[in-house]
């Protein structure tokens, strides 16, 4: 199965010293080369939002679609954009001196 694509947009100054992801009417297509092809219209499209736009086509994994919750990106001070779809790790509590059940001595 192949794996379908997210497109991700960001706008930066011209320094590349602030940049923030670019809202698009449509950010996830069938194929990566769907996402490849339409890339430089969208890229076109936003070009009046930021002095400066880079974008990335983002492989997803199909089995791990609705598990994705984070985009984590970096541009560089050349203009290049570092880009992965992440899974925040589950924090699970607990407290080790929890009394047992039934043991009225420690509560």
């Amino acid at each position: 199965m192949e794996h379908i694509a997210a497109l991700l947009l960001v706008g930066c100054t011209n320094s590349m010293a602030d940049c923030h992801e670019l809202q698009v009417p449509v950010s996830v297509f069938a194929t990566a080369d769907e996402c490849t092809a339409e890339r430089p219209f969208v890229v076109g499209d936003v070009r009046e939002q930021a002095q400066h736009v880079v974008a990335k086509c983002l492989a997803v994994d199909p089995a791990l679609e609705d598990d994705y919750d984070r985009i984590v990106w970096n541009v560089h001070t050349d203009g290049s954009l570092d880009a992965s779809l992440a899974i925040s790790s589950l924090v699970v509590a607990s407290n080790a001196t929890r009394p047992e059940k039934g043991d009225l001595s420690q509560q």
